[in-house]
């Protein structure tokens, strides 16, 4: 009989359910947090942030760090996504606490999330 078969994951592909909760680690390898969720862009399809989960005790003083999708790679041996920064990038790098979403739709929001992780803003 043959094993099962994810219908979720492939060698190249996820399901978006699966990337939430997976572990983020510093290029140093400490463990920052989770992801609490993945942010899609509706027009072209593509994941814009996914969305850092770190910080605070049973939820309590838990901060929001988005990150540019573009700015993790995934690290088999880690089991997890690994930002090319180390763990005090996160001290200036923009958040928002857990119960207060940020407006998504503020192109300056975007251009400093962007702009903190390196990356041009987007055309």
């Amino acid at each position: 009989m043959a094993a099962d078969i994810e219908t979720d994951e492939s060698r190249t592909l996820i399901a978006a359910d699966k990337v939430e909760g997976t572990s983020v680690y510093s290029r140093d390898g400490d463990n920052l947090g989770t992801i609490r969720t993945i942010m899609l862009n509706k027009l072209n399809g593509r994941v814009a942030y996914a969305v850092l989960a770190s910080g605070g005790f049973l939820g309590l003083g838990e901060e929001h760090y988005p990150i540019p999708w573009e700015s993790l790679r995934y690290d088999v041996d880690l089991g997890g996504y690994v930002v090319n920064v180390d763990s005090t990038h996160f001290e200036t790098a923009p958040r928002y606490p857990k119960d207060k979403e940020p407006n998504w739709a503020d192109k300056v929001f975007d251009q400093d999330v962007r702009g903190a992780w390196g990356l041009p803003a987007p055309v």
